[in-house]
């Protein structure tokens, strides 16, 4: 009589959706990751297959929690968009993030920076990974050559291979500018503009309805006059 060692069953692996960090760490730094992702959102809202998330952990390993990080805004091609708790990876069809932004804040420590800067390049389907300082007014970013990072030397009127959006550094302050040439907005002054265009057409009808109100006192005096208007 022979017998079979038992199966052992595998312990399901927990991926916490949450990591217990903020996901800013002043007003500042979260206005910025705010204005970006909403303005990528808006950007590739028309592509169903472009997700963008910010502020999400992400796990590239099946079975193994330990190996992740959040990006402050990632942006995933071949992707469908939708609600996700995190970004797992392998029930993704194993696509990682191409593009990658950090805004920093003084919280952010050089060794922290290090790991993620590792992290990224390790991930091969990174091709682009910007970091811009909001306090420091300083923007820097690398691409994937060849297989490996390489730093843009200029990153002031670069223009993402990825996204097709240019950067631009006015006096320390970054200005993300889409594929249609407008400017990222924060949400006021998207609300501002809104306002401004409203006030616009109203403008603007109640001068076509002066015009069409002159244009008929006109037409009725021809015709007291005996003129035919329309001749």
């Amino acid at each position: 009589m022979s017998t079979s060692a038992p199966m052992l069953a595998k312990t399901p692996v927990d991926y916490p959706e949450c990591d217990g960090l903020p996901m800013a760490d002043n007003t500042k730094q979260f206005r910025r990751i705010v204005t970006i992702q909403g303005g990528l959102d808006a950007v590739f809202r028309g592509d169903p297959n472009v997700f963008v998330a910010g502020d999400l952990l992400w796990y590239p390993v099946e079975g193994n929690n330990v190996i992740r990080t959040a990006p402050d805004i990632f942006v995933v091609f071949g992707r469908p968009k939708g609600d996700r708790g995190s970004y797992l990876q392998w029930r993704e069809d194993n696509i990682a993030p191409q593009v990658v932004f950090e805004v920093l804040s003084p919280g952010n420590r050089a060794g922290r920076l290090f790991n993620k800067f590792r992290f990224y390049e390790r991930q091969h389907g990174v091709e682009e990974y910007y970091i811009y300082d909001p306090d420091g007014g300083e923007l820097s970013g690398v691409r994937r050559i060849d297989g490996e990072f390489q730093e843009i030397p200029e990153m002031s009127g670069w223009v993402s291979p990825r996204l097709q959006m240019r950067f631009e550094l006015v006096d320390g302050e970054l200005r993300l500018i889409g594929p249609d040439g407008k400017k990222f907005a924060t949400y006021v002054e998207l609300v501002e503009q809104r306002e401004k265009a409203q006030k616009e057409k109203k403008k603007a009808q109640k001068e076509k309805e002066k015009a069409e109100k002159r244009a008929g006192c006109l037409a009725a005096q021809l015709k007291a006059l005996g003129v035919k208007p329309e001749e």
